[in-house]
This record gives structure tokens, sequence and C-alpha cells, in this order.
């Protein structure tokens, strides 16, 4: 019985994932141009879906920072701030900051979340749903202008109510298998009441699974494929691997997107509880020939952690 409700609830996510993709096929005509930040994909999966909050035991805080397009007046600067926590063995709660600014657009968004993980055996498989309630802010930095400030435009755009963005994440994960969709801007999904700008992640799902030698130097081998919906643009598949060796000090981690850019970082763990990445986005394609791609370093702290109690 516990093998076909596993069955089921995979079954589930996967028809999801299809589907998504089907549906964003339909809605999207142009190439991508934007990436989210490398983290997301395995070092700080809360960053893309609610549900990953408190899914391991402890505190975990985790800043990164990304600059694009390096020797650009303008170019664009991300920057993020997470932190997530295991209240309680069923209950997992997280805050987000992000600071998004190009040229002179300037985004900030805040949430808060709360996750619940629901217990499907005793070797750590959970099945966990995330919501995350995020408050959206954008403006023009006029103090960066050069032009007309009295330009109705201007007025206007920053004149624009700012407005609250509800985040829904599902996630499925094993000691090997993991299997997530998220949907980052619901609100807008269903009232049909754009105020997110091109680029922005309509649909987010992925499949992992961990391989976990039992001797030699590698640790742990996770390919993992990954699906993102992109409003304005066509949806884009991402493929990659995460190689942890050396006793877990050292990761590296390759991704292929076919918006035709490819990631690659390395990362170091010291002592199990802080860890240090850098990682570098090349170009989409298109526009190669005329900027540079992306660089981006990220910090986590992993406090008060928990040994499993089978151990």
């Amino acid at each position: 019985m516990q093998f076909s409700i596993r069955s089921l609830l995979l079954g589930i996510l996967l028809a999801a994932f299809c589907g998504s993709a089907s549906l964003a096929q339909s809605l999207n005509k142009a190439e991508a141009l934007l990436e989210p930040s490398a983290t997301q994909y395995f070092q700080n999966q809360y960053l893309a879906n609610s549900a990953m909050a408190g899914l391991d035991t402890g505190l975990h805080i985790n800043v990164a920072y990304r600059k694009q397009w390096a020797g650009i007046q303008g170019a664009p600067v991300t920057q993020s701030i997470t932190a997530d926590y295991r209240a309680t063995d069923r209950v997992g709660v997280g805050f987000h900051l992000m600071s998004d600014q190009a040229g002179l657009i300037d985004r900030t968004k805040a949430g808060l979340t709360y996750a619940y993980h629901l217990p499907l055996d005793e070797k750590g498989t959970h099945l966990s749903f995330g919501l995350s309630l995020a408050l959206d802010l954008q403006h023009l930095d006029v103090t960066k202008l050069n032009g007309d400030l009295d330009d109705p435009s201007i007025s206007r755009y920053n004149r624009r109510d700012n407005y609250f963005e509800g985040e829904f994440g599902v996630a499925y994960t094993s000691e090997h298998l993991g299997a997530q969709l998220a949907l980052p801007n619901v609100r807008s999904l269903f009232t049909g009441d754009d105020k997110t700008v091109d680029g922005g992640t309509l649909y987010y799902a992925a499949l992992s699974y961990r391989f976990l030698p039992e001797s030699g130097a590698v640790n742990s081998l996770e390919p993992k494929i990954a699906y993102r919906g992109v409003r304005g643009y066509q949806p884009i598949f991402d493929a990659g691997v995460n190689l942890v060796f050396l006793n877990n000090v050292v990761n590296m981690m390759a991704l292929y997107h076919t918006s035709k850019s490819v990631t690659a970082g390395v990362g170091f763990n010291i002592k199990q509880s802080v860890m240090v990445h850098a990682m570098y986005t090349s170009q989409t394609g298109g526009m190669k020939t005329y900027v540079d791609g992306a660089f981006e370093v990220g910090l986590t702290l992993n406090l008060f952690r928990q040994a499993p109690e089978n151990q």
C-alpha cells in the first residue's frame, strides 16, 4: 500500500510537470533572456519553492549576490537573502528578501512562508506543501535618470500601487528522489491581473535523483532536470548535475539551459555549517556577442541542525 501511495503522488507531480509545460508552450512565443539565481537548483531550493522551507532541521540562512553584464553601466544586479527554520516536526517557516536593480528599474520583494511536511515513512520521505505571501515593490530610480524628469510616464510608473503576491509549492522528497512544482505568481495566474515583468517565472517544476555511493571519494551525485515557464518568452528546460566529494567538503555543479546558456559553479563546505559558492552563467543565445554573462557568489549558514534519529 505504501508503494502504491508513493506511485500515485509521483504520478500527480509528473502530470503537473507535463501539463504546465504544455500550457506554457501555448502562452510563450519568444526567446527567454532572464535567468534565476543559480543557487536555487541545489544549494537553496527554498528560493524557488516555498514547500522546501524548513524541510531539514535547524536554521538555514542563504545570501547571494549576482552581477550581470560586467562593464556595462546600469547592468542588472540581484541580491537575495533567505532564512528557513524547522519549527516543529511537520512545520517549517521562512523569510525571503530579494532586490533586483536593472538600469532605472528598482524592484524589491519580501515574503513570509509557511510549509507543512507530511511524513510518508520513517526514512525521511515527505510530501510537503508551502505557501508564501510576498510584497512586491517596483519603482524607477529618478536619481539615475539622464533625461526629462517631468516626463509624465515616469510619475505614472512610480504611482502604481505596490501589491501582494502569493507563492505556492509542493514537493515530494526522499533520501534519493525529489519532485517539485511551484507557482511563484498565484495571484496573477488566477486573477489575470498582470503586474509582473516579462522574464518572470510563471511555473517551476523539477525532478532529481541523488546517488549515494557507499565508498570512494564521491559522497553524492545528483542529476536534475527543471522546467521554467517564463512570462513573455518560450519555456526553458534546465538539465544538470551536482557532485559532492571529499567528505562533503567540495561540490561542483553544472547546468545547461535551453536558452542556450550554461551555468557552472564550485562550493566549499566548512565544518558542515558554512558553505561558500561561486557560479558563472554564460549569456543567453543571441546576446553573447554584445555582453558577458553573470557572476554569482553565495553564502550558506546551517545552524542548530540535528542528526537523524536512525543514525
